[in-house]
């Protein structure tokens, strides 16, 4: 039984996607170890595997958690960012779509902070930031 160099990278990063948490991580870690002390355990004496292959499986699957790292921190970053922003609308004047399709007109009272993303409070409505369609600094009225 042979696992060759690049059997033993894609096991290690097929379950790896943007949205893994620390635990699938380790996890994988565990899998290319196993399957990378396999392949030595299983290697043909006769035909012994290049060393390089081991520091270039090695080297993507480091890769692979660095860029892991920076998307999890992207993210972080971005949900601050409309947090920051959302917070900036208490006050103002928005127009919004509704459920219905219809629009309507408000003056932001607060901001709610919820796994989908801030939901401003507007009279008795609950708008998410993705149906704004326009803001104003809450003294013009608002145009389409």
């Amino acid at each position: 039984m042979t696992i060759g160099a690049t059997e033993g990278t894609t096991a290690a990063q097929s379950g790896n996607g943007l949205g893994v948490t620390s635990t699938s991580g380790s996890k994988d870690k565990d899998m290319f170890l196993q399957l990378l002390v396999a392949q030595m355990k299983y290697q043909d004496p006769t035909n012994p595997t290049d060393s390089s292959q081991f520091l270039a499986q090695s080297a993507q699957f480091t890769s692979l958690e660095k860029m892991e790292s920076i998307a999890d921190q992207t993210g972080l970053l971005l949900g601050s960012s409309l947090a920051f922003g959302a917070s900036g609308l208490v006050g103002r004047t928005v127009t919004f779509t509704l459920d219905d399709g219809t629009q309507g007109t408000g003056v932001v009272s607060g901001v709610q902070f919820g796994t989908s993303g801030p939901v401003l409070t507007v009279g008795d409505h609950q708008v998410p930031v993705s149906n704004l369609v326009s803001v104003t600094d809450g003294s013009a009225a608002p145009t389409s």
